[in-house]
């Protein structure tokens, strides 16, 4: 069936990322691979594309985009070459939709041209060690000085991807206590200048999978942040975390279709080049039956993903549907992935083929952005039950 979730800037646009990618990503991605992260200077490169600004209004150096399709244009392009764009997914699809939101236009102005440049790399900091999903068990807090110039930011945060490298960094924080009534009041997001005096970049954490992208340990103490430096309101930062879910759980969702996609086309390839007992192993029933399966699944998932595009880009996509595009998207992912890397027999667990490497990046959508548990109760309550 033909697709018609793209229009034609979407279409050119990936020839362009295609293009990129075959010139400035492929012939040094093991390079990457073997540091645990991309280089500093490949994000100025990304910036000079035109990636980081294409939804930042103009009068930044944005394209003014509104549509987050093209997003979803750069996640398949990646995932059909077998690499990806290090912690740059961070900058754009979470931390951006904050910034757009809650951003004055002062802090606008200081922020965003950078951003678009790719001169100040942006990271998100929520989690915290003990705490997981449970954000509203956060500890660090931040309070604000006597003068009222500044918050004294204390504490920890851990998971942070783009953490390395960042330049600012959204760091969700309590600037006041809990109330039996409500764990999630009181919290306050900031955005905090990663050069200040008592903050620290702990050890870079060893991940499974996604082993370009710099995910790091982090740490405050009495760190100063202006009050300048207050993203929204204080007090509102878990409502301003909850209206971000559903594009973050969708990015997540187009993310496990389009490696699903590439893990087809990587089985389709190697059974067609590997020979066994003097035949080729497509030429099996078997090896038939099983990327059919495959090829049905991921048609189901591009359908899925495409649909909730449509919806996003018309403002109506709800948390419910996004949370079931990511529940089916992310467990149909890794039933197609399990079943090609079966495909490629002992080379799928080696390293060097990019089924491998996919097969460990995969797992983690499960987990982040919410896990499939949580999904499953969204979706559920959403029904009623």
């Amino acid at each position: 069936m033909r697709r018609t979730v793209f229009n034609e800037d979407q279409e050119a646009f990936r020839e362009t990322i295609r293009d990129f990618i075959a010139a400035e990503v492929v012939p040094v991605h093991d390079e990457w691979l073997a540091a645990g992260q991309a280089p500093r200077d490949f994000y100025y490169k990304l910036g000079e594309l035109g990636v980081f600004g294409i939804e930042v209004a103009e009068e930044y150096g944005g394209a003014g985009e509104s549509s987050f399709k093209f997003q979803a244009v750069i996640s398949e392009e990646c995932a059909r070459a077998g690499v990806s764009f290090g912690g740059s997914g961070v900058h754009t699809g979470l931390c951006l939709p904050y910034l757009q939101a809650y951003a004055t236009d002062e802090q606008k102005k200081r922020w965003l041209p950078e951003f678009v440049s790719g001169a100040m790399m942006f990271a998100i900091a929520m989690t915290e060690p003990g705490t997981g999903s449970d954000l509203a068990g956060m500890k660090t807090t931040a309070k604000l000085s006597e003068d009222g110039s500044h918050y004294l930011l204390n504490g920890a945060k851990t998971f942070i991807t783009g953490g390395v490298h960042a330049d600012r960094v959204i760091v969700c924080a309590r600037t006041a206590p809990a109330t039996p009534e409500d764990r999630r009041a009181g919290i306050s997001l900031f955005v905090v200048d990663t050069r200040s005096d008592g903050y620290a970049v702990g050890r870079k954490l060893e991940k499974l999978g996604l082993r370009t992208s710099d995910t790091a340990e982090l740490s405050f103490s009495d760190v100063k942040v202006p009050v300048l430096d207050l993203l929204g309101e204080e007090g509102k930062g878990f409502s301003y975390l909850g209206q971000n879910l559903p594009q973050e759980r969708l990015a997540i969702a187009m993310g496990a279709y389009a490696q699903a996609a590439a893990a087809v086309e990587f089985a389709k390839e190697y059974v067609r080049d590997r020979s066994v007992f003097g035949k080729s192993v497509a030429s099996f029933q078997n090896t038939k039956f099983v990327l059919a399966d495959c090829k049905a699944d991921v048609d189901a998932a591009q359908a899925v993903v495409d649909r909730a595009l449509d919806a996003h880009d018309a403002g109506d996509l709800t948390a419910a549907d996004a949370a079931s595009a990511k529940l089916f998207c992310t467990e149909i992912a890794a039933t197609v992935i399990d079943k090609c890397l079966q495909l490629h027999g002992g080379y799928g667990y080696m390293m060097e083929y990019p089924i491998a490497r996919l097969y460990a990046d995969n797992r983690v959508n499960r987990i982040y952005g919410g896990t499939s548990e949580v999904m499953r109760t969204i979706v559920a309550k959403s029904m009623g039950l």
